[in-house]
């Protein structure tokens, strides 16, 4: 996935208006039970994921992902699936904030009292102004 690669803009139903299609989101609206097959497949850098959640749940990921939908072999699969503008635009730099989050929300968990939350914090809010196109 290049740095540069952006996803089309998608123009906003009803209006002139268009948005950036940054991520796509998947929500499930079938329990899993209902049907077999229809997994959602996304591919990116750790390799093929398939992904069947529960009925209300819902998966966000970078428009720019490879994915497709298992055939369905019994049952029927319902889902709707919409696109995010993100405040951030550029790919590689949502992944960065994102490894930063993840990176503090594991040290909170292991020890919430450690310094350098309190600097990491502030780091990432720094770049999301820094990065933010509102």
């Amino acid at each position: 996935m290049a740095a540069t690669s952006m996803p089309p803009a998608r123009q906003v139903w009803g209006t002139q208006q268009r948005i950036r299609t940054d991520l796509s989101a998947t929500l499930f609206l079938s329990s899993p039970h209902e049907y077999d097959g229809g997994e959602l497949v996304l591919e990116d850098v750790v390799g093929h994921q398939g992904i069947k959640l529960p009925a209300g749940d819902l998966v966000l990921y970078p428009s720019t992902s490879v994915h497709r939908v298992e055939p369905v072999t019994r049952g029927v699969r319902v889902a709707a699936f919409f696109w995010v503008q993100s405040m951030v635009r550029e790919d590689t730099k949502r992944s960065i904030l994102f490894d930063i989050d993840t990176a503090m929300r594991q040290l909170g968990d292991e020890n919430p009292e450690h310094k350098a939350l309190l600097r990491l914090s502030g780091a990432y809010f720094n770049l999301l102004r820094l990065w933010s196109d509102t």
